[in-house]
């Protein structure tokens, strides 16, 4: 296995990491929802307390009407960790598990119920590639401190090496606030992998005019001397969910409602941030409904799931996707179908657990290490 040469761990593409998980047998591929329902009810009823099912906002509904907890990913490890469960099963993608394993005690159990849940995102800064770069960028710049932050949705070895170069972890709602700290530290912030966030972060700092783009994919394009003199280095990564949303939608959704207000989450372009009238992480869209008066209308800049959890959760509030019909939904999360979720909860009743998610003992050290940065902030 390639060793993640700055931190001295063994790692590998997310690709090959888990190329061991099982895909779903053929006897529940078919299974029609009211079949389903039945039995997932029936497994939940006879595993008790010793199981916690995880529901990402983003999730399909089918799913979130039998979670215990809905919310975003961050916020379910810590519920994870709370619970008394043996069993944590998260309905999210890969690296949503991997934190739940990292903050959660060793006698539990995290499970993925389906192996092709990854987040394109996360698969934007593998490890291995940041590392290479950090090798180029410090080189470049010998009298810089440059300290890496990484996003929350990122896998736990690009958050063990941010941890053992300086750096931590972020969500949406505190990007701004590691930042700080990282240039407290430091004279240089290098964000992963949401170049997106990263910009906007930037802007709320008063720090537009400061920042560089490190493109990974285009070797010939780098310039790592120039780049390493910005304050700040964005990662050229993105949500392809929030990509999608422009300045237009925005325009489109004010003509065809008067009062329209519009709510996008910060991984949207900055065009888009700007347009909007309030910008915030998933849990912030949810508060933003639920205060809403009634009548009001909203239109929401996220994840399509959400938006129509949010029209069944709060009928009185007039809830619209921003982009309308060309509104898609996360195609990572589109793979934990209901079926694996039946699947991977009758197997736990058999006394099986399938597709186990477990980060290597130093990695999940330090990947913790990152997050504890993160909550002293």
């Amino acid at each position: 296995m390639p060793e993640l040469q700055s931190v001295g761990i063994d790692t590998d593409l997310s690709l090959f990491k888990y190329d061991n998980l099982e895909q779903l047998p053929v006897q529940y591929r078919e299974l029609d929802e009211e079949d389903r329902t039945e039995r997932i009810e029936s497994a939940r009823e006879r595993l008790g307390d010793d199981v916690v099912v995880l529901g990402h906002n983003y999730q399909r509904r089918e799913i979130v009407e039998h979670a215990d907890f809905v919310g975003d990913s961050y916020e379910l490890s810590k519920r994870a960790a709370a619970a008394d469960a043996e069993y944590v099963v998260f309905c999210g993608v890969t690296f949503m598990a991997e934190s739940a394993d990292v903050i959660t005690d060793d006698d539990q159990t995290v499970i993925l119920p389906s192996m092709e849940a990854s987040c394109p995102m996360a698969g934007m800064a593998e490890a291995l590639q940041v590392d290479t770069a950090w090798e180029e960028l410090t080189a470049a710049a010998p009298d810089s401190e440059i300290v890496p932050v990484t996003y929350m949705n990122s896998y736990a070895d690009l958050k063990a090496f941010c941890a053992d170069q300086g750096g931590l972890v972020c969500t949406s709602s505190n990007a701004h606030e590691a930042f700080e700290y990282a240039l407290d530290r430091g004279d240089t912030v290098l964000f992963l992998p949401d170049k997106h966030l990263g910009e906007n972060t930037a802007h709320r700092l008063g720090m537009a005019d400061a920042i560089a783009e490190w493109d990974p994919w285009d070797p010939d394009s780098k310039d790592a001397a120039a780049v390493a003199k910005a304050d700040v280095i964005l990662w050229d990564g993105y949500c392809q969910v929030h990509e999608r949303f422009t300045a237009d939608h925005v325009a489109s959704v004010r003509e065809r409602f008067d009062d329209a207000n519009v709510i996008v989450h910060p991984e949207c372009r900055r065009e888009v941030v700007e347009a909007a009238d309030v910008v915030g992480s998933t849990a912030t869209i949810r508060e933003t409904v639920a205060d809403a008066d009634p009548g009001d209308t909203w239109a929401i800049g996220t994840e399509i799931h959400l938006a129509e959890h949010l029209g069944r959760w709060h009928p009185e509030v007039n809830v619209v996707p921003l982009c309308g019909d060309a509104c898609m939904d996360c195609n990572a999360m589109r793979q934990v179908d209901p079926n694996y979720l039946t699947w991977v909860l009758e197997e736990l009743v058999a006394g099986e657990a399938r597709n186990v998610i477990e980060v290597p003992e130093r990695e999940a050290e330090l990947a913790g290490l990152a997050i504890e940065r993160m909550l002293e902030l």
